[in-house]
């Protein structure tokens, strides 16, 4: 390694997109950024001789630092901004393309090389002359989740993470949702395997997987995806994976990469600070992890869930829904720099004093708004922070709500001997996704919250009707609140059920209805959080078993967690299906290996809710 002079050369100009060239500018002007010195694609060796591309961000003056590292498959160019903020902030900022992507070498594999190829890149950090050894590291989503690889290979010079919406425990409500595989991953594949991998670098295959991305919504109907029967092929790592991801539904060793809940004693003993969103498709799994590594760990461990989408904690709205400007967090990079002061400088800052570290959990209440419309027509929801000691939150009353007869929801057991619900679900006819705790959904899913109903912005519900209309969803609701009612914490429900075939799925929704005002006459059907379980899979995760067609069978629908305010003439009601699509894959309900049938079949699926089986939703009220 050459002398820190040495990678002190004028950093050479970047044609950034407009937006990101205004933000540079204005760092550059505020903080001194201009001095910040930057040596682009060091090939770092990994232990097995693949050199990784890795650019520097130094900061003005000589002399040891500390360390924030980015690992990333999205290409280190994009952290510049990042570089030049922490640079200029006394911290040497380390970008490195993952392997296989971008600038570096080797073949990609989902997550699985990132916790050894962590621990190598740290060690050669700790050797640099402007390292002082101690590493934070910093990123959303896979890049949350190469933090949480390092950690769980207990790299020596890891100081401390802040995963934000971070990939983990895969096998479980990740990318396969007890059982069923959530179609994100397809769409990232779709869209990752002809930018940035081995087979982009030749320009006519990068063009023909881009058609193919382009295309992608027409190859939602004709799955499943089998090897060598689409453009794919040409990128074989990508379709190795998602062929067997999809195939593999059983949360075993296929999914032990950041299987956190399986092995917290294996994470590293430092501060943790974990970020999520209500509206995140990692939700479930961060409060999950907070629990663990809260038991597991001496060092302190937070927690912050905001009413976010996937990513995007520096806005207030996602979707059809304003959540009030308070709820987003004004400046991503300060709050970080925060944490990282208190952590590896030592400084005595508001961490453990102040917002938003006063307390280990932060949470955002939604729902107190006044139900409007704003200026820029979006559902005034509202919310406000509030910081709590732990999760889930002590106080909490376990409450269920009783399916009934009619569709009626109520903290009242049903009384009769025999009460069920029938539907026809066809597969060839999914239940459209309106919103959810999605992530990569670019084209084919809407993120967030969004009033339950169809139109020209849902491909596959494009006509303006309620999805209530549709005969294949079950409705539950309950009479109109007369007190306002929160609800903070984890959500299941337990459900009686059986059905006409050997497999099926059965998915449950929580939503917030609004009553009809002036601004919003048809009222406002508002998604909170939602769930699935693939029949197979209704007793272990791990093991498959088909049902006898006619069987009543006990289900657990795991939601996402939430913290909403159902307020004071609202009904509380639960959507019970078996599809959600294509947030989940759809069952074929013809008992087929995963991913490799060649039949559909049309199932009757039957809910019963009587005093033998009463089917219900777990809400934690908050008294």
């Amino acid at each position: 390694m050459a002398s820190q002079r040495a990678f002190r050369e004028k950093p050479r100009v970047n044609f950034l997109p407009l937006r990101l060239l205004l933000v540079a500018l204005m760092l550059q002007a505020c903080l001194g950024a201009d001095d910040v010195a930057v040596h682009n694609n060091v090939m770092v060796s990994m232990r097995d001789g693949i050199k990784l591309a890795t650019d520097l961000y130094l900061p003005p003056s000589e002399g040891k630092f500390p360390v924030i590292l980015t690992r990333l498959p999205y290409n280190k160019d994009g952290a510049k901004t990042l570089g030049r903020y922490y640079a200029a902030h006394g911290y040497v900022f380390v970008a490195q393309d993952t392997r296989g992507r971008f600038g570096s070498e080797g073949v990609w594999h989902m997550m699985t090389d990132d916790g050894r190829d962590g621990v190598d890149c740290a060690a050669w950090i700790g050797k640099q002359p402007w390292s002082n050894g101690k590493i934070g590291m910093i990123g959303t989503s896979y890049v949350g989740g190469t933090q949480h690889a390092m950690a769980m290979e207990q790299a020596p010079e890891l100081a401390t993470v802040i995963p934000v919406d971070a990939v983990s425990n895969p096998g479980r409500q990740s990318m396969r949702n007890a059982g069923a595989f959530e179609m994100r991953f397809w769409n990232w594949i779709m869209l990752n395997a002809g930018k940035g991998s081995r087979a982009s670098h030749d320009p006519a295959t990068a063009a023909m997987l881009g058609e193919m991305a382009k295309e992608r919504m027409h190859y939602l109907p004709n799955l499943p995806l089998r090897r060598g029967t689409t453009p794919l092929k040409f990128a074989p790592e990508y379709e190795d994976w998602l062929v067997e991801g999809m195939r593999h539904g059983a949360n075993d060793s296929f999914w032990e990469q950041n299987h956190i809940l399986a092995h917290p004693e294996r994470y590293k003993d430092i501060p943790v600070y974990l970020v999520g969103g209500w509206y995140d498709s990692w939700a479930g799994n961060t409060t999950a992890n907070f629990a663990a590594l809260t038991k597991a760990l001496k060092s302190p461990v937070y927690l912050i869930m905001g009413a976010w989408i996937h990513g995007q904690q520096a806005k207030s709205s996602h979707g059809q829904v304003d959540f009030g400007k308070d709820a987003a967090i004004a400046d991503e990079l300060a709050w970080r720099l925060e944490w990282y002061d208190h952590w590896l400088k030592g400084v005595d800052n508001s961490v453990g004093k102040a917002a938003p570290f006063a307390t280990k959990v932060r949470v955002f209440v939604m729902g107190t708004g006044d139900g409007k419309k704003t200026e820029k027509g979006l559902l005034n929801h509202g919310g406000a922070w509030r910081d709590e000691r732990e999760w889930p939150l002590a106080r909490e009353k376990r409450t269920p709500y009783y399916f009934g007869a009619g569709g009626a929801l109520s903290t009242s057991k049903p009384a009769a001997t025999k009460s069920t619900t029938s539907f026809t679900f066809d597969p060839r006819q999914p239940v459209p996704t309106v919103g959810g705790n999605i992530s990569s959904g670019d084209g084919i899913m809407l993120q967030g919250a969004w009033d339950q109903r169809g139109g020209p912005h849902i491909w596959n519900w494009t006509s303006p009707l309620p999805l209530s209309a549709r005969n294949d969803i079950v409705v539950f609701q309950s009479e109109p609140l007369a007190n306002d009612t929160e609800v903070t914490g984890e959500i299941e429900v337990k459900l009686w059920a059986s059905s006409s075939a050997t497999d099926t799925d059965f998915t449950a929704k929580l939503i917030d209805v609004y009553p009809a005002n002036a601004d919003w006459p048809g009222g406002f059907d508002l998604n909170i959080g939602d769930g699935i379980v693939r029949a197979r899979f209704r007793d272990s995760d791990k093991t498959e078993k088909l049902m006898t067609p006619g069987t009543v069978y006990p289900f657990t629908v795991r939601l996402y967690p939430t913290a909403n305010v159902f307020k004071k003439g609202h009904r509380i009601r639960v959507d019970i299906s078996s599809s959600n699509f294509p947030r989940f894959d759809v069952n074929p309900n013809s008992g087929e290996p995963l991913n490799d049938h060649r039949r559909v079949v049309t199932a009757v699926n039957t809910i019963v809710h009587d005093r033998e089986h009463p089917s219900h939703i777990v809400l934690p009220v908050i008294p």
